[in-house]
């Protein structure tokens, strides 16, 4: 990002001037290696002739602050005053704005550089505009509240003055354009309330599925329970019949998936109702009588999942992902061996706006409304199903109401446009709940069987997984996979991991900290239970692991890698891990506070999406298995600045939330083939009534750039409350959900 900044400037109505930029590394990698030229006008920052700023927020925003963030990043380096700034969020277009999407926490890691630099270019060019207009010397000149002051004279202006003389300025070079000193931030690093939040308190419609455009029709589409079905009957004539209704027809879409692994069809075959309104769309759809071609995944289910599960655990692995030392052979000669089996079931994404989107097919071009986190994936696919250039798609991002991953494919996106072309109207379709739950990427079930070794002193010498999951050969299904770095790899000499797979009916994909979200339940957990086991104090326990980083980490597998793994982070940071370990033990006061019978406190640390977190939660558990959260303690290390600390502080306890919600009631089964749950009454969220009343957040600064806090902060409160209520009640959790166990909140 050091090098080649184009930075294109134009003239607006009113006297403001338009700043923006993008580097040819990005353009090279947007376009698949095609360079591509700097582009005419690129509108980050608008600067209007009364001194308002509007800048534009790039990302989809679909509840993780970004349309605040990426802004108050600019706005510090072009130093004006947040009051003066307007955020507009930019429709999805490639030749203007590179990596357009949200997930995998890196829109702080991606922007940090490149939009402070976006800022500081366009205080550099209001700088020389104010040179030239005085005829002094830049390096006489200073800024702040959008002005530029010549102390010797006393002289100030203003952008919104100067922004004619701007707009005629070269651009400048990118090594002038120094960044600020940390120290003189202004924005960054201070609380900025969403923009948007009057709106949503107040119910404005600013989301996707209050989208409105004139003419539209509503749809709905009924789809079959098992993947891949295809409609053998259906009673259109009925429908077509029915009050509002405009079109009923079926989509009989080619086998469009692989035979082991359901994959992303783009469009599925069903069943469309069109109506002038969605209540009498939902109306007809009640009356629909569709006879199901199922196909061979009806067979399919949670049991038989299971069984098959128990009966691999007991006989070799299908492969091996990664072997360090002689974790065989350490084993023998253990002192103390432990062994664990935990699981973990399907869950859905469940984001409170279920799947929408509007589109509007004319001759050869759609135009599109969506909250997807991939819009430019949507993109490509609806060009590809409709047969038209994708500059022919012109997609519009709007406000999504969650996504934690949902929103990453876009079936729904790809539905929306085929309809609109079919009855030549603009339309919205909406899925119900139900749709939702039963047509998602699921969050993939597992089971981990592990092994470990502890010598005479309790250290821990040895640990072996077998891991089972889905998927077909050296292929997992999506999110899927156990790869080679996943701790406590590296930290333990003789280490084994394992892995067989068998096939599976429904869909998978990224969940908000894909596979952190399980995995660290299990191995925080079962690293309790070897703490416990070598009769030390878990912290302690823990922090011992982390001293034992082997001085040349061992190479994985050949062919450990495989398909459908996901995310694969760069190695843990054992420093910056002991770090926040030690902050959420001091912060809880652990060890130092003598805590009532039935009572208890748990820990778990996690590495994820290059955030280091540790939780510590304090529960009480009854005699008959009522769980209270009582607090829970944070401790994080997402390198040097938190840019926006209220927002950073919402989205870590909104994770704990999640993540709580997660591990008690939240499970999708299958059976026949088909999702059972269909709504919150069987996948269940935490009440506020069931919610830790204070979740306490600290950050431990460290000398790295900034990254994310979407993803990180859910995975370790699981096994934090799971090791809780061990301490507690001394009972040992190893399958979720908890419910499924007896338990329930208090």
């Amino acid at each position: 990002m050091d090098r080649r900044l184009f930075l294109k400037i134009s003239a607006i109505a009113g006297g403001g001037v338009a700043l923006g930029f993008v580097t040819e590394e990005q353009a090279l990698a947007q376009r698949g290696g095609a360079m591509a030229p700097p582009p005419d006008v690129h509108n980050y920052i608008t600067v209007a002739a009364d001194g308002t700023v509007t800048i534009t927020a790039k990302n989809p925003e679909v509840g993780q602050g970004v349309r605040n963030m990426l802004p108050m990043m600019i706005a510090d380096e072009l130093d004006v005053d947040w009051k003066s700034v307007k955020t507009v969020q930019a429709d999805y277009d490639d030749s203007k704005f590179v990596g357009q999407s949200a997930g995998g926490s890196t829109a702080t890691p991606n922007n940090w550089t490149p939009m402070r630099q976006v800022g500081a270019a366009g205080r550099l060019m209001f700088v020389t505009a104010a040179a030239q207009t005085w005829n002094v010397p830049a390096a006489e000149l200073s800024t702040g509240s959008g002005k530029v002051y010549h102390k010797a004279s006393g002289k100030s202006i203003s952008y919104g003055e100067l922004a004619p003389a701007v707009a005629k300025l070269p651009t400048p070079d990118l090594a002038q354009v120094k960044l600020k000193d940390p120290k003189d931030y202004k924005i960054i690093g201070v609380t900025k309330p969403g923009t948007e939040v009057p709106k949503i308190v107040t119910g404005q419609p600013i989301f996707a599925i209050d989208v409105k455009v004139p003419g539209m029709l509503c749809a709905v589409f009924e789809k079959c329970g098992v993947f891949g079905g295809k409609v053998a009957s259906a009673n259109l004539d009925e429908i077509k019949k029915l009050p509002g209704v405009k079109h009923a027809f079926i989509i009989d879409r080619p086998d469009v998936t692989e035979p082991v692994i359901p994959r992303d069809p783009g469009l599925e075959s069903g069943v469309v109702i069109v109506a002038d309104h969605y209540y009498q769309a939902a109306a007809a759809r009640k009356k629909l009588k569709v006879t199901w071609n199922e196909g061979a995944r009806a067979s399919h289910s949670s049991a038989k999942y299971a069984a098959k599960a128990q009966e691999m655990s007991k006989s070799a692995p299908q492969r091996t992902i990664r072997k360090d030392g002689d974790p065989e052979g350490t084993l023998k000669s253990a002192a103390k061996v432990v062994k664990a089996q935990y699981s973990y079931p399907f869950i859905a994404h469940a984001p409170l706006e279920p799947q929408n989107c509007t589109a509007h097919f004319q001759g050869d071009k759609i135009e599109i409304w969506t909250n997807s986190q991939t819009p430019g994936g949507g993109r490509r696919m609806v060009s590809d199903l409709l047969g038209i250039p994708e500059k022919n798609v012109i997609t519009h991002m709007v406000r999504g109401g969650g996504g934690f991953g949902r929103r990453l494919t876009n079936d729904y996106m790809v539905e929306a446009a085929y309809i609109s072309k079919q009855v030549n109207a603009p339309v919205k379709l909406i899925w119900t709940r139900e749709d939702d739950m039963r047509h998602d990427y699921y969050r993939p079930g597992g089971w981990q069987n592990l092994e470990a070794g502890l010598d005479a002193s309790g250290k821990l010498v040895a640990w072996q997984n077998h891991f089972i999951s889905y998927g077909e050969g050296e292929t997992f299904v999506g999110s899927g996979a156990m790869g080679p770095t996943e701790f406590p790899q590296r930290f333990v000499p003789n280490y084994a991991l394992h892995a067989s797979v068998q096939p599976l009916a429904i869909r998978t994909g990224a969940l908000r900290a894909p596979s952190s979200n399980a995995f660290a339940f299990v191995i925080q957990s079962f690293i309790d239970e070897l703490a416990h086991a070598a009769g030390k104090d878990p912290v302690a326990f823990r922090l011992e692991i982390l001293e034992s980083v082997p001085a040349v980490a061992a190479a994985p597998a050949p062919g450990a890698g495989g398909r459908g793994g996901g995310f694969a982070p760069p190695g843990m940071n054992a420093d910056r891990m002991k770090g926040v370990v030690k902050l959420a033990a001091e912060k809880s006061g652990w060890g130092k506070t003598k805590l009532p019978k039935g009572t208890g406190m748990g820990i778990g640390f996690h590495f994820s999406h290059q955030g280091y977190f540790a939780e510590v939660a304090q529960v009480s558990v009854s005699a008959d298995n009522k769980i209270k959260l009582e607090k829970v303690w944070v401790a994080a290390d997402v390198g040097s600045h938190i840019i926006n600390p209220g927002a950073a502080d919402n989205i870590c306890q909104g994770g704990i939330i999640d993540g709580i919600s997660e591990m008690m009631g939240q499970e999708i089964t299958i059976e026949n083939g088909k999702v059972v749950q269909g709504n919150f009454d069987k996948h269940t969220m935490l009440r506020i009534s069931e919610a830790p009343p204070v979740i306490e957040v600290h950050y431990l600064k460290s000398t790295f750039n900034p990254t994310g806090l979407g993803e990180p902060a859910l995975p370790p409160i699981l096994p934090a409350v799971a090791n809780a209520i061990f301490a507690a009640s001394g009972k040992r959790l190893r399958d979720l959900p908890l419910k499924n166990l007896g338990f329930s909140w208090a």
